[in-house]
């Protein structure tokens, strides 16, 4: 968008606020006796961008869609990572131009699949899944996105073309008519499956109307919506002393940022992803590549479990009930296809949803392993059913995790998930059916001599590879089961619980070691060659609360966080978790050294685009990690007891409002060393809970 006369070139003053508390960006600029503010807000109800301009003197508006999508394009092996998938593909990868032009004043645009070249196809056919083809969900069939610019009093001014760091463009320019004092500049989106293109333009001409209906009062429910959602919770370090130098002030402060991020995708059809959800900047500023806009790493439709979780915890203590449902659809849609691979594979039930997925639900094609790539080559030695990738191929853990935070909304908000038991209860009858599968083809019977499943082969998370009984397995296992049963009958009936009681029965226990003259928690049973960064023997403390504050054993979690064969892997970056275990191990000097170093300023402009680390910038899970720790210091929660404050620094203010289980929102304010102001709500909780 540029004016003209430009009031931005040699401007006496300019400010770029982002307006956290009203949800938009402002833009101003101070030129002799012209006064501007652009105004860039998104409709929270709609999928619409505005742009508003207002000077004391008139000036002209052009707008431009900018595109480098205007012919098909060879995405080179460098680049490969914007797919995933075919990251190390030996053959020709494309990406497909768009199509664009003039309609009239507007300028649309769209995008639609080719049906002869879905990625789900390549995947079903690579993966042998032919057969069963024709079961599966597809999300990308008939899949159309796109939009449509026009501004009120815009007409057509031809095209343009130049240069974006090191991506050529074309622009298709639409000018104000003429000057004046005020300018409004609407960009409508829309993506969708249609049989046709003609039904999505019908759709996405609805969405204008409907848009233009509404048009006076948009904006002030958007910025209700914002307000609504800042006042459901906060956190607020040090509220009386604003201090941008501040470490423990920046903490605060960007987990504020942090989670304006987060809210940003509140409707999205899918989960806001790790790797910089809306936010990606050009990959030159991230990782010094020389390529489109399109780039970044992890990219495509591929999701990474380890590091999606971390995104979405902290928002049942930030109150974000309403911003989980849609990674909870991004296992429930493909559950089919999940447990399509389970029977094709090896004949028995439950999904099998693996650590590294395409949207679709099966694993990314990179991971599987191509026939045409020496590099990624599928051998003899690969069991059928079983990615080529070792890192990620019989990690199936978090599918676990995932059922757990469905059950944890469920108790945090009282919603219905009656929609999600499919998933979570496929999710536990995969490790039961799979894992007796496995121990009877290798030793003729289903059970060990004590009648506890084995669990082998697996991993430890990504760090330990060929385990037998995994601690994070064997807690996921602990932790899920036993939610389950405490579900109500409503959701499943007492005839299933009794399976799943049954099936607690079996569950193995936790891999013990000595170390230092200590008894600790093993990451398993197998060598102990670390092959990633994470420390899965903490695994029982975060996600699966099964140690830490006012609960058995802390001691030897203590002596594990302590003594561990991981604990040399105590860094911050990304999706690294030691924080989160310091705040719930009770350790608050090295809970509060964690947060500071993990939540702090990010070394870029916008304090909360942390990273590169180890997935990209901004990086999701990072700040979703940083969350959850900053949390836990300040509230945790067992069965029905809140404890408030167990790991936090006496010297540091701050006024919170988090939510715990059963409805409840807990508000507070600590100052000296003391808790003020503590409200309750309902009041009936007070009683549960406890002050450290």
């Amino acid at each position: 968008v540029t004016l003209s006369p430009n009031p931005f070139d040699g401007a006496d003053s300019f400010e770029q606020r982002l307006n956290l508390r009203d949800g938009y960006v402002s833009i101003k600029a101070k030129k002799g006796t012209q006064n501007v503010t652009v105004d860039v807000w998104v409709d929270a109800l709609r999928p619409v961008v505005h742009v508003e301009c207002t000077a004391k003197e008139p000036v002209k508006c052009t707008a431009t869609y900018e595109t480098w999508r205007t012919q098909d394009r060879p995405v080179s092996m460098r680049e490969r990572h914007q797919c995933f998938s075919y990251s190390s593909y030996p053959k020709e990868v494309t990406t497909y131009k768009d199509t664009i032009a003039f309609e009239g004043d507007t300028v649309g645009w769209h995008h639609r699949n080719r049906s002869d070249a879905l990625l789900i196809d390549f995947c079903i056919k690579q993966q042998g899944l032919s057969d069963v083809a024709d079961q599966m969900w597809n999300p990308q069939k008939n899949r159309t996105f796109g939009g449509m610019m026009k501004g009120d009093g815009f007409v057509s001014d031809g095209k343009t073309s130049g240069n974006y760091v090191d991506t050529e463009f074309t622009g298709w320019k639409l000018t104000s008519a003429s000057a004046s004092q005020e300018h409004s500049l609407q960009v409508y989106l829309h993506h969708g499956q249609t049989e046709t293109l003609e039904e999505w333009e019908t759709q996405l001409a609805n969405i204008v109307a409907d848009a233009e209906a509404n048009a006076t009062t948009a904006r002030a429910k958007t910025t209700q919506w914002w307000h609504d959602f800042w006042d459901r919770g906060w956190v607020i370090i040090s509220p009386e002393a604003h201090d941008p130098k501040s470490p423990k002030w920046q903490v605060g402060r960007n987990y504020q940022l942090f989670r304006y991020m987060l809210g940003c995708n509140a409707t999205g059809e899918f989960p806001s992803k790790f790797n910089g959800s809306l936010f990606t900047p050009d990959p030159r500023f991230v990782r010094g590549l020389r390529a489109t806009p399109d780039f970044r790493n992890w990219g495509g439709g591929s999701f990474t479990a380890q590091n999606q979780r971390l995104v979405y915890w902290p928002m049942l203590k930030s109150g974000d009930f309403d911003l989980m449902p849609n990674q909870f659809e991004y296992y429930r849609r493909p559950l089919k296809n999940a447990e399509l691979r389970s029977q094709v594979y090896w004949g028995h039930d439950g999904c099998s949803f693996t650590e590294q997925l395409e949207n679709f639900g099966l694993p990314f094609a990179g991971g599987w392993g191509f026939e045409e790539s020496p590099e990624r080559q599928r051998t003899s030695d690969d069991e059928f059913g079983t990615q080529m990738n070792l890192y990620v191929r019989r990690h199936f853990v978090n599918q676990l995790e995932f059922a757990l935070m469905i059950m944890d909304y469920h108790h945090f908000s009282g919603k219905d998930i009656s929609m999600y038991v499919p998933f979570i209860e496929s999710s536990l009858r995969f490790f039961n059916e799979h894992y007796r599968f496995r121990h009877k083809k290798s030793s003729g019977k289903e059970l060990d001599e004590n009648g506890k499943l084995v669990i082998h082969p697996s991993t430890s998370a990504e760090t330990y590879r060929d385990q037998k009984n995994p601690t994070d397995v064997v807690a996921a296992l602990k932790s899920v089961l036993a939610r389950v049963i405490e579900l109500p009958d409503s959701l499943i009936p007492a005839a299933r619980k009794a399976e799943w009681a049954a099936m607690l029965e079996t569950a193995p226990d936790y891999p013990l070691m000595e170390a230092n003259e200590r008894t600790v928690i093993a990451p398993g049973i197998g060598t102990l060659k670390q092959s990633n960064a994470e420390v899965p023997e903490l695994y029982p403390v975060f996600p699966y609360d099964l140690f830490g504050i006012g609960k058995p054993n802390l001691q030897l979690a203590l002596d594990t966080w302590h003594f561990g064969p991981s604990n040399d892997n105590h860094q911050i970056e990304s999706w690294s978790q030691v924080g989160i275990f310091a705040a719930r191990l009770g350790l608050t000097e090295e809970a509060a050294k964690f947060l500071i170093a993990k939540m702090e300023n990010a070394p870029n402009r916008f304090p909360a685009f942390w990273g590169p680390g180890r997935d990209y910038t901004p990086d999701f899970n990072h700040g979703g990690s940083g969350m959850i720790a900053l949390q836990e210091m300040i509230m945790q929660t067992t069965g029905d007891v809140i404890q408030l404050l167990p790991t936090w620094p006496k010297d540091w203010d701050v006024d919170f409002k988090l939510h715990a289980p059963k409805n409840t929102i807990v508000e507070g304010s600590y100052r000296d060393g003391k808790l003020m102001n503590l409200k309750v709500t309902p009041e009936s909780r007070l009683s549960d809970v406890v002050f450290y």
